[in-house]
């Protein structure tokens, strides 16, 4: 039987600069248990943010960053130091300092996915006003100082997650109180926090369910009738949320949003919907007097099932996002999650043996990109294979992504720069992020089925 090839010509100019790499390949919770075993892997992956937010698991495994576990007793006084725990907080956030990876500190608590059963901590606070203090608190124990705290550069506090999940009560496993009391609790706390700290930190929110039905608000009035399901109920939310705000004046220094449904099948066309999602949350932003507001895709996860964790499919098509998240109005990324342990989004680590799937490594390679800073044109012509170039200094990278399910031919055509100095890294079938021995002395070169190219130019003047 003949072979069946796709074929593809990528392209990079390194003469036309078109922005900087951004941080798309930040995680959620870190790996844990507490102590530094497994750190190493974020240092090694150049991951730049950690989104604490799930940490430890149900209810924060009673120990981690949640405001319950970190301020046990909301009776108590907030301004004695004594009536706070950060002992466990303060390991999982100086293990990510250590492993230079800033956390991104998600103030509330954890998703309650038996509320069902009982709910426990997914109330609106009893008191607003004292809630925005203990987070005062909370933040500068660890940027200056106080009980016997840090000063460590933690630039992200977002307020809440999910709390547009009170459609019904049975969806609701992060917010059990009304729309209105969540826009109150957001101002409420944004404004103090800001007043209290100003631009030495950024204040957001709030972890958006899902943008799915922005199809139905191209006009950005909202989707025009009352919401029958819960993702229309979200868009309505966000008009609520973003009016509310507005006409109080609170702050907004970035919004997040989350993305997991369209990704079943991650075709081409299910990335370009998503892309559709972030300019959406970008004309939200701008149409509500906030065009400074950073766009968060603070949770994403293409493969919620373990047999594609390791798998090259995983690893490709992983890295296509974030190549292609890049060219949106996206300022951050956090994949949904970085932990180790038995769970349908730990898909970066084997929680047997504790070693990383093929997935962990597409984010080493978009690391090659940002370390470098400063992005290049590129392009290619099938919709299926994502690239992006970047340099600094006398060096280069254009990495690649096929998700085609072919081998692939691939014609390289680079302009503005020698190519003469190149090493060539590969994740595939059979390779874990491999220097591959290859040169560009020989085009086309061929790109395995599912897999990820890095070249490297060593020295662009050679």
């Amino acid at each position: 039987m003949k072979p069946i090839y796709d074929n593809v010509t990528v392209s990079a100019d390194f003469s036309k600069v078109c922005g900087r790499i951004k941080p798309m390949h930040g995680v959620g919770q870190p790996p844990l248990p507490a102590y530094n075993t497994y750190h190493h892997y974020l240092t090694e992956a150049g991951i730049p943010f950690s989104r604490l937010h799930d940490v430890g698991g149900w209810m924060g495994g009673g120990l981690y960053v949640d405001i319950p576990n970190i301020f046990p007793n909301f009776e108590a006084d907030e301004n004695d130091e004594a009536n706070y725990d950060f002992a466990f907080t303060d390991l999982v956030i100086k293990h990510l300092i250590d492993a230079k990876c800033e956390p991104y500190f998600r103030l509330g608590v954890t998703i309650e996915n038996l509320h069902a059963v009982k709910a426990h901590r997914i109330f609106p606070p009893a008191d607003f006003e004292k809630w925005a203090r203990i987070c005062e608190h909370v933040i500068s124990h660890y940027i200056d100082g106080w009980a016997n705290g840090f000063n460590y550069q933690i630039t992200y506090w977002e307020i809440w997650n999910e709390p547009d999940d009170c459609f019904k009560d049975r969806y609701a496993a992060m917010w059990k109180g009304t729309p209105e009391q969540y826009y109150k609790l957001y101002s409420t706390t944004a404004k103090h926090l800001k007043s209290c700290f100003g631009d030495r930190i950024k204040v957001g929110g709030y972890g958006h369910c899902g943008l799915y039905e922005y199809v139905q608000d191209k006009e950005l009035e909202g989707i025009g009738k009352e919401p029958e399901r819960i993702y229309e109920f979200c868009i309505q939310f966000l008009h609520g949320f973003m009016s509310h705000i507005k006409k109080e004046n609170a702050p907004l220094d970035f919004f997040s949003w989350h993305v997991y449904d369209n990704c079943h099948e991650t075709t081409a066309k299910d990335f370009a919907i998503i892309a559709e999602h972030a300019k959406y949350a970008r004309r939200i932003l701008d149409k509500y007097g906030y065009p400074n507001a950073e766009s968060h895709l603070n949770e994403w996860n293409l493969f919620t099932d373990g047999k594609h964790r390791s798998s090259p499919v995983a690893a490709a098509k992983t890295l296509a996002f974030m190549l292609l998240m890049q060219n949106t109005p996206t300022d951050i990324m956090c994949y949904y999650d970085a932990r180790i342990g038995h769970s349908a989004y730990g898909g970066m680590f084997n929680p047997d043996t504790l070693y990383p799937y093929r997935n962990y490594y597409s984010f080493c390679q978009f690391n090659t990109l940002y370390s470098l800073g400063e992005q290049y044109h590129s392009q290619t012509d099938n919709p299926n294979v994502y690239c992006c170039a970047a340099a600094k200094d006398k060096k280069a990278a254009l990495v690649i992504a096929n998700t085609c399910e072919h081998e692939t031919i691939c014609d390289i055509k680079i302009e503005g720069i020698s190519t003469d100095d190149v090493m060539i890294l590969q994740i595939d079938e059979e390779n874990l992020y491999t220097l591959t021995g290859k040169d560009l002395r020989s085009l086309p070169i061929t790109l395995k089925p599912y897999s990820c190219t890095e070249i490297r130019i060593l020295d662009m003047d050679r």
